[in-house]
């Protein structure tokens, strides 16, 4: 068992969000940066003196094997997320995986699988479960202070140059609005609806090969229903809303990141503010902290369960438009 004094943290590659969780961990009680790993030697060096990290090596391989590490964040694009945590969870560590958890269900159940035979953590880093505004929000819905949800709309777009080659765009790294942004508002739909009995969707499929965009339509059980898109072409209001049958929720610009939150009831508005200074990735690796000292493999907030039920809906969805990775 872990005590609270030891929880060191290795980071596996060092893009643009291994930057904003690297940063946030500062503010983890008990947590340190041990080592990070990048197959550009110079850009690991500098990585970990930014974030003064103890080590940091040339190989992804050299990471999972050091004694000293507890738990690995994984951020290396979707379409090596199975192998890099496959590779962690052999070597026994702990694993906190970014999203998408990977390209499709079977090697969502080989990592649990394995998560599992190792008898070692493993979670999708799905960072919205854990903020304080959306855990406001799941807890009126699960209270049914405002009654019964009966629709939800919810979108992410934004705007970015197109090259073929970027990570965006590019098929073989797993591009697409889907798998990047796509999977923000069908979460939303997961983890306040529930997985539905239908779903529709249409996409506008570039000359990479990769959605650009993606409308999905979400039908439920007594009429409830689920509106949803992602655009990488187009900045839209990224938000995300919630009509129930005795008023309204609004999670503002931008829904997936601290934000505030609207609530209107009975014809009155009131905006309710959540203090937080950070970028928000400490909230979901404090949560990963306590798993561990509690011994745990599964999250009981962001559970196997719920990652299951999320590739599930992104492969059906893919399934509905046409969009298939090699």
């Amino acid at each position: 068992m872990h005590s609270k004094k030891d929880i060191k943290w290795g980071i596996l590659g060092c893009g643009k969000i291994a930057h904003k969780f690297a940063k946030d961990l500062k503010f983890v009680p008990n947590a340190k940066l041990y080592a990070v790993a990048s197959r550009d030697l110079k850009k690991g060096q500098r990585f970990a003196n930014v974030y003064h990290a103890s080590s940091f090596f040339a190989s992804y391989e050299e990471l999972a094997a050091s004694p000293e590490i507890d738990v690995i964040y994984i951020a290396t694009p979707h379409v090596f997320h199975y192998e890099h945590t496959l590779l962690c969870l052999n070597h026994k560590k702990a694993v906190l995986c970014e999203k998408p958890f990977a390209m499709n269900l079977s090697q969502v159940e080989e990592m649990i699988t394995t998560a599992k035979k190792n008898n070692v953590f493993l979670m999708e880093a799905l960072w919205t479960y854990f903020l304080p505004h959306y855990q406001y929000v799941l807890d009126i819905v699960t209270s049914k202070e405002l009654g019964s949800i009966k629709k939800l709309k919810a979108d992410f777009g934004f705007t970015t140059t197109f090259d073929p080659k970027s990570r965006i765009f590019n098929k073989k790294l797993g591009g697409g609005s889907l798998l990047d942004v796509g999977i923000y508002p069908l979460f939303a739909a997961l983890s306040t609806i529930g997985y539905p009995e239908d779903i529709k969707a249409s996409a506008t499929i570039g000359k990479t090969g990769v959605d650009e965009n993606c409308t999905i339509q979400l039908h439920y059980k007594n009429g409830v229903t689920a509106s949803l898109f992602s655009t990488i072409t187009k900045k839209t209001d990224t938000q995300a809303i919630l009509e129930f049958e005795n008023g309204s929720i609004l999670i503002n610009s931008r829904f997936h990141e601290p934000s505030s939150v609207t609530i209107t009831k009975n014809g009155t508005s009131e905006l309710i503010e959540f203090d937080v200074t950070t970028n928000g990735y400490n909230f979901e690796a404090i949560h990963v902290q306590e798993m561990l000292l509690d011994n745990r493999i599964e999250s009981n907030i962001m559970s196997f369960e719920k990652s299951l039920q999320l590739i599930n809906l992104l492969d059906a969805v893919r399934e509905k438009i046409g969009l298939h990775y090699t």
